[in-house]
């Protein structure tokens, strides 16, 4: 009892000590009793050492060696492989740990004097050892576990009138166990017919028994559950074969009233295996009889709304045999959810019970939904009770008819819904004809759902997650609005909401003098802005009339910038568009007036207008440059941020771009002088004392007009000029990771915008990479690199320096990077120098593939594979495969032959890590990657490749990965070598990495078998 009185008392102190610092550390040892295997493995353990050391001794009396042994492990494989001490060590002490934290576990829940507490964690412990540990115990552990969970006057039997949170884990427990152990070790007939029994001898524990027996579907989807693949789908079939005794045990539970609930909530949990018992049978069972009478409870029975849930779903599920094999139970579903309609409006009904029987009618629309969309008079009463559901005051209840209203509009307007119709004419007239019978219900959706953009009353006193929340809802509704527009048409759409924005005008005494309303609608107008027709003539012109009234509000002033910078195609092409620029530029300066919020607003609908006006706004250059320089300089009251001043420079650049040549030299010239002073007085101090944003911000201008100006020789020009202050900057801030960032941007865009025409000045701009690059280690020097290699990779007279660009940046990033230790401290440089690689390979691999440098960055990326950072990851990985699939993009034998020369001798190595990857050396998140990679790998090198794999996968313990297993997953690859799908090879990639995952302690198995980080690196073959 020793180790059970430790856990009492650790318990009682985490829960009621004063002091925090004991409490902390009796937290931290009871997660390493519950076997967190780090914790377990830990020296300090001197419980797990004695036992490991006692085990240890057992074998060298009869003859093992501490050095190599052979082990019999896990009864059921008994497969003999070999481990060093340390592997070895490890595996006792798993097993060992898992057994006896079992062991104490379990007697300290049979111990009369456990309290609440400790009767919780040992539950708890239970539950996720048999989870996640069952292949950790020892030989013969299952027939004791299961008596110690399941026979007479055991756990189930103790606790059925127990504690249920106690109860529910134990439950939990042998349901997982049922998961790893087949039917055959329950009885004749499994785990159901078990339960079956000991309910008809000891009907005193039903209840703890009904618990068991709701659990047991759900767990057949808990992955958290350590089984294989193979097990999971047995247990699955296996429960679906037992799906009819199950229901006849709820059946004959029925006649107990008190545990009426519990019986519909186990019936919903057996509903969700979606297995297919005619709709006929079903609707005549009394199960379901028994929940549909429960509808008319009061309260309302949450079990039965479960069940009914859940019966929707299932008649919609083709496993189920779809919507046609279970029209008998529709048939018996739908009209008792339609007699609940009159609730929706009973204001004395409870709110849970109005938001149970609105999930009712949700659902029905969702499963329904094709049904429904068929116009039918039938399905037209669905669509008016859910309109009424989406008109409850209650914006939770309201927004559960959201996804139908989606579904639907997605159901009326594809044209794969009218695909069985034939011809283009049949399909055209079905879909007219559909869509006109829906108009009303998406004309009343439009008038139900405007009101709950408006900004409350008490608005100003919202907290931040209030805020967050308020604004989600603005965007669920004006996805519903986007919905009804594509059914409506926007033009209809909007002229629906101009009424109501002319109601509110008249409501409020007219001036929109409650701003509230007036914003909603705008709000609502805004969320349309992509359906509304450019040539709309009829209710645009009176909107953007009104804007120019409206009153310095700041909330209303920013919705009406967003909207007009939304409506900037229409004011394109509005033939009034010259004389209502103007007036539209005055209501954009006064937002950038009014608040920050509505400053970005203005700012962005600025760049809109500029964007889609440009043509009009050419004349006009002046006095765009005039607002500009007042914004970004504070001047006028303007209230514009410095990140959201680049929407600004944006804006101008795409004036500038329609403009004449000539005049664009000049109007650029200006707006790079406007940038260009700030930095040269900088420059003029000590910039080494400058704060990185009092320089960025003006170097992210430059790099905007870069881009965004479409004149390659001006902007050619103004980088040649202005390229004196960017070599100040890389010389004096050489260190400063965001202000090189920042200039290597504005450097890259000009290259790229430039093109030929910066010729002059890419040599120099190379040398300070390269320098600085030795120096300082800055990722950006490589995505810069690579801007160059795409625009001037091919170009011959540029070969000699972006030859040496080449060698000298990878010479030294291979230095940088010489083991996975050194690539994880440096993943943005991995990252970047991967992808410069990849681009080599594409723009200039007559530089890239004959250079010396070709091998030793190939063995950088083989020592960075495993590398836990997702960007450098995935570009190290597309490098691979890049090589692999090499002939894609280069058609040349000796770069085909040089490449297999690199290759072949280091792919044993490539083909193990990527295995080890699958396996869990890389996050799951990773598979599509890694599985792509392996099979380019594969497609390339055929039979040798599916060779290399073989022996990769033969490392692996068969405890861990079965003969068959590994049979399935090779063969898989292999048929890829003969033009077989990938498909097949990505669904065999997902189950060996499942199977590898399964539990940390068969991660960490197969990890320490491959040993993906200790590979050495082939010499290359001279």
């Amino acid at each position: 009892m020793e180790h059970e009185n430790m856990v009492k008392e650790a318990l009682n102190a985490l829960y009621h000590h004063p002091d925090d610092t004991v409490r902390v550390q009796a937290d931290r040892w009871l997660q390493n009793f519950q076997g967190t295997l780090d914790a377990w493995q830990a020296r300090s353990s001197n419980f797990t050492n004695l036992l490991v050391r006692r085990k240890l001794e057992m074998f060298e009396k009869d003859g093992y060696s501490l050095v190599q042994r052979k082990v019999w492990w896990y009864s059921s494989g008994r497969m003999m492989f070999e481990y060093d001490e340390y592997s070895l060590v490890q595996l006792f002490r798993v097993s060992l740990v898992s057994h006896y934290c079992l062991e104490v576990a379990d007697n300290l829940l049979h111990d009369s004097s456990s309290n609440l507490e400790t009767l919780i964690f040992c539950s708890q412990t239970l539950r996720s050892k048999v989870q996640r540990d069952f292949e950790e115990l020892p030989p013969g552990a299952f027939q004791k576990l299961r008596e110690s969970l399941t026979a007479m006057q055991t756990l189930l039997k103790k606790f059925h009138k127990g504690p249920p949170k106690v109860r529910t884990q134990i439950s939990i427990a042998v349901a997982a166990l049922a998961v790893h152990v087949p039917a055959a070790d329950w009885g004749d007939s499994g785990i159901v017919s078990w339960l079956r029994d000991e309910m008809n001898m000891h009907p005193e524990y039903v209840p703890g028994f009904l618990e068991l027996l709701t659990v047991l579907p759900e767990e057949t989807f808990n992955y958290k559950i350590a089984a294989r693949p193979d097990r999971r789908r047995q247990f699955e079939n296996e429960l679906t074969s037992q799906m009819e005794a199950a229901l006849s045990i709820l059946t004959a539970c029925l006649n107990i009233t008190e545990l009426k609930e519990q019986v519909l909530e186990a019936f919903a949990s057996w509903l969700r295996l979606r297995h297919g018992i005619p709709g006929a049978v079903l609707a005549c069972h009394p199960l379901v009889h028994a929940a549909l009478s429960s509808l008319n409870c009061d309260p309302l029975s949450e079990a039965s709304v479960n069940v009914i849930s859940e019966l929707i779903h299932y008649t919609a599920s083709p496993s189920s045999g779809g919507i046609s094999a279970q029209t008998p139970l529709i048939q018996v579903i739908v009209p008792q959810i339609l007699s609940l309609q009159a609730h929706l409006r009973d204001s004395l009904k409870d709110e849970e019970d109005v938001k149970a029987i609105g999930r009712l009618f949700a659902d029905v629309g969702d499963s329904y939904v094709e049904l429904i969309a068929t116009g039918s008079d039938e399905s037209m009463v669905i669509v008016l009770a859910l309109l009424e559901v989406t008109s409850h005051p209650e914006f939770d209840i309201a927004s559960m008819t959201f996804n139908f209203w989606h579904s639907l509009q997605l159901t009326l307007t594809k044209r794969d819904s009218y695909s069985s119709l034939g011809s283009e004419a049949s399909i055209e007239a079905e879909r007219n004809r559909r869509q006109h019978i829906f108009r009303s219900a998406y004309e009343r959706l439009v008038s139900l759902v405007g009101f709950r953009v408006q900004y409350p009353e008490d608005y100003q006193g919202l907290s931040y997650e209030d805020l967050k929340e308020f604004k989600q809802t603005r965007y669920a509704v004006a996805d519903v609005l986007i919905d009804a527009a594509l059914i409506l048409g926007g033009d209809t759409t909007l002229k629906i909401l101009y009424m109501k924005l002319l109601e509110a005008n008249a409501q409020t005494g007219n001036n929109f003098q409650e701003w509230r309303p007036a914003e909603a609608i705008l709000f609502c107008i805004w969320a349309i802005s992509n359906y509304v027709s450019v040539v709309e003539a009829e209710v645009m012109p009176q909107v953007m009339a009104l804007l120019q009234n409206l009153p310095q509000q700041a909330q209303l002033l920013q919705t009406a910038c967003l909207l007009v910078g939304a409506y900037s195609k229409w004011l394109n092409a509005a033939p009034a568009s010259v004389s209502i620029l103007p007036s539209i530029i005055r209501i954009l300066m006064s937002g950038m007036g009014t608040s920050e919020d509505c400053a970005a607003a203005a700012a962005l609908a600025f760049r809109h207008i500029c964007d889609d006006c440009r043509k009009n706004l050419c004349g006009y250059f002046e006095d765009l440059l005039t607002i500009y320089c007042m914004a970004i300089n504070g001047g006028g009251g303007y209230k514009v941020s410095a990140e959201d001043s680049l929407n600004l420079v944006e804006a101008l650049g795409m004036v500038v771009t329609e403009l004449p040549l000539d005049q664009a030299r000049t109007a650029l010239e200006k707006l790079c002088f406007s940038v260009a002073s700030p930095l040269e007085e900088a420059a003029k101090e000590d910039l080494d004392k400058k704060h990185a944003r009092e320089l960025t911000i003006h170097i992210d201008r430059f790099a905007y007009l870069f881009r965004y100006v479409n004149h390659p020789e001006a902007v050619a020009a103004e980088i040649n000029k202005h390229w004196a202050i960017f070599r100040v900057i890389f010389d004096a801030r050489p260190w400063d990771m965001r202000t090189m960032e920042s200039l290597c941007r504005a450097c890259k865009y000009a290259v790229r915008t430039s093109g030929r025409y910066i010729i002059n000045t890419i040599g120099e701009m190379l040398a300070k990479i390269q320098f600085h690059y030795q120096q300082h280690h800055q990722p950006c020097f490589l995505y810069l690199s690579s801007e160059v290699i795409k625009i001037f990779g091919s170009d011959p007279s540029c070969a000699d320096y972006l030859k040496n660009l080449i060698e000298t940046l990878f010479a030294h990033t291979t230095c940088l990077m010489t083991s996975i230790k050194e690539v994880t401290a440096r993943p943005d440089i991995a990252d970047d120098c991967f992808l410069l690689a990849s681009r080599c390979l594409r723009y200039c691999p007559h530089l890239f593939i004959p250079s010396p440098i070709f091998s030793p960055i190939v063995d950088c990326a083989i020592v960075g594979m495993t590398v836990q950072h997702r960007e450098a990851c995935h570009s190290i990985l597309t490098f691979l495969s890049d090589i692999f699939d090499l002939e894609k993009s280069v058609n040349e034998e000796q770069f085909v032959r040089i490449r297999d020369s690199v290759i072949i001798p280091r792919g044993a190595t490539i083909t193990r890590i990527l295995i080890s990857s699958l396996a869990g050396a890389l996050p799951s998140s990773r598979l599509d990657t890694v599985t792509y990679t392996l099979l380019a790998l594969t497609r390339t090198y055929g039979l040798q490749a599916v060779g290399w794999a073989k022996e990769s996968v033969s490392l692996i313990p068969r405890t861990a990965v079965t003969e068959t297993e590994a049979t399935k997953f090779l063969q898989a690859l292999s048929d890829v070598t003969y033009g077989a799908d990938v498909n097949s090879l990505i669904g065999h990639a997902e189950e060996l990495s499942d199977v590898c995952r399964r539990n940390r302690t068969v991660q960490e198995l197969v990890q320490a078998a491959l040993k993906p980080l200790e590979l050495n690196m082939v010499a290359p073959v001279s």
